[in-house]
């Protein structure tokens, strides 16, 4: 049963920085893009950042220059490093891991979440 494991949220004032990790485990298939998503209050669920395998990166515009994504695919692991912290940044932060089971196609999962507080 594949596991996602966020860590690293936590309260920081605006300016400051902050790195989340998600370690995935529990399936030897092999995962295509890793990402992070966030949700704010009474707002929907946003992409922030994805990595496919071939290490190319997408960032929304309200991260670009401050967010950066990067991966170690031997431990799983997917990281966003976030400079320059805003308010508005404050939301819950999900990693997404996308594997895939070959001819069984491919399946999303979710880590658990992970708060990220930006106030002074």
């Amino acid at each position: 049963q594949v596991q996602l494991v966020e860590s690293g949220g936590g309260l920081v004032q605006p300016g400051g920085s902050l790195r989340l990790s998600c370690a995935a485990s529990g399936s030897t298939a092999s995962i295509n893009a890793m990402g992070w998503y966030r949700q704010a209050p009474e707002k929907q669920r946003e992409l922030v950042a994805t990595m496919p395998t071939d290490g190319s990166t997408y960032y929304a515009d309200s991260v670009k220059g401050r967010f950066t994504i990067s991966r170690d695919n031997a431990a799983n692991t997917v990281y966003l490093q976030m400079n320059n912290l805003k308010p508005e940044d404050t939301a819950v932060y999900y990693c997404n891991v996308d594997y895939d089971y070959g001819l069984e196609g491919e399946f999303d999962y979710w880590g658990q979440g992970t708060q990220v507080t930006v106030s002074s």
